[in-house]
C-alpha cells in the first residue's frame, strides 16, 4: 500500500480541530441594550457563517464571520501543508528503509531491534511543511520534531520474524538471496510506539514550541496528533515488509549423505523499499 494520504489525513484533522468548536472573537461577548444594534447596518448584523470553516463565529456580524473566515482559511492551510508534508515524508521513508543484520535459523529470520533502518523524517517534513512566516516555522518545527523523533524510536525497536520456507531444507552449500514470505508490518511490534500516542505527541509538541500564547496551538496539537495516530495505525495495518533479500550457508550440506540442509546464521542483504 502507499504511504498515508494527504488528503485523508489534513481532513481528519481539521474534522478534528472544527469538533473543539473554538467561537471568534474568543472573549466575545454580545453587548446588552440597543446601542451595540444601532452601530451597525441591518446587514452587517445578519450574516451567514461559513460553515466550512474550521472556527466557529460567535454572531452573525459581518466582522465576526469575516474573522471567522480570514483565521479559519489559515489554519486550515496550515493543516492541510502539514499534513501533505507528513505524509510526503513517510512516502520517501517508506522507499529508503531496509532491514539489515537480520539473523537467519532454518526458515525463520529474526529482525530484532535496530536491523530496521530509514532516514530521519525531519529533513523531508521541513522541505515542504509551511515556513514563510516566523510564526509558521515555529508550528511546522514543532511538529515535524516530535514526529520525526517518535518515527524514529519506533522504527529503531521494531521487532518480528520473517519467513523463508525454502531455507528449511536448501540443496546447496549456500542459499542464495531469496525473498521472505510477505508479512503485515502490523506484525511487528515496537516499544517506540508509546511515542506516538496521541497525548504523547500533543505534549511533545507543546514543549517544543515553547509558546503558551501561541493562538490554538493546543487545540491544533491535538488536532494533528490525533488524526496522525489514527493513519498510522492504519498505515500498518495495510503495510507489507517484503522483497527482503536473506541468504545464508548450510553448514550441514554433505552430498551425496546429506544432500539438503538448514541456513544457520543467515542474514538479509539490505535493499532499500521493502516496506509497500
Amino acid at each position: 500500500m502507499p504511504a498515508p494520504q494527504k488528503s485523508q489525513l489534513a481532513e481528519m484533522a481539521k474534522l478534528n480541530f472544527k469538533a473543539k468548536a473554538i467561537g471568534l472573537p474568543v472573549k466575545w461577548k454580545t453587548p446588552t441594550g440597543e446601542q451595540y444594534a444601532k452601530a451597525f447596518a441591518m446587514s452587517e448584523l445578519v450574516n451567514p457563517p461559513d460553515a466550512a470553516s474550521v472556527f466557529l463565529a460567535k454572531s452573525p456580524n459581518k466582522y465576526h464571520v469575516e474573522t471567522q473566515k480570514e483565521i479559519g482559511k489559515g489554519f486550515a492551510d496550515f493543516i492541510e501543508k502539514i499534513c501533505g508534508a507528513l505524509c510526503d515524508a513517510i512516502d520517501k521513508w517508506m522507499k529508503l528503509t531496509s532491514i539489515a543484520g537480520m539473523v537467519i535459523t532454518g526458515p525463520v529470520g529474526v529482525v530484532a531491534p535496530g536491523n530496521v533502518v530509514g532516514p530521519p523524517l525531519m529533513p523531508f517534513i521541513l522541505a515542504s511543511a509551511p515556513v514563510n512566516t516566523p510564526q509558521l516555522m515555529k508550528y511546522s518545527k514543532a511538529i515535524a520534531q516530535v514526529v520525526s523523533t517518535a518515527w524514529q524510536q519506533w522504527q529503531m525497536g521494531l521487532a518480528g520474524q520473517l519467513m523463508y520456507p525454502a531455507f528449511a531444507a536448501f540443496p546447496g552449500p549456500m542459499a542464495p538471496p531469496m525473498p521472505c514470505v510477505p508479512m503485515p508490518l502490523i506484525a511487528f511490534s515496537s516499544p517506540g510506539e508509546a511515542m506516538l500516542s496521541p497525548a504523547t505527541l500533543k505534549a511533545q509538541m507543546i514543549a517544543n514550541l515553547g509558546d503558551a500564547e501561541a493562538l490554538h496551538h493546543k487545540e491544533l496539537f491535538d488536532a494533528v496528533a490525533q488524526a496522525f495516530n489514527t493513519t498510522f495505525t492504519l498505515f500498518k495495518a495495510t503495510t507489507m515488509v517484503q522483497n527482503v533479500l536473506g541468504t545464508g550457508p548450510i553448514p550441514t550440506f554433505a552430498p551425496p549423505f546429506v544432500p539438503v540442509g538448514p541456513v544457520v546464521g543467515g542474514t538479509s542483504v539490505p535493499t532499500p523499499g521493502v516496506l509497500t
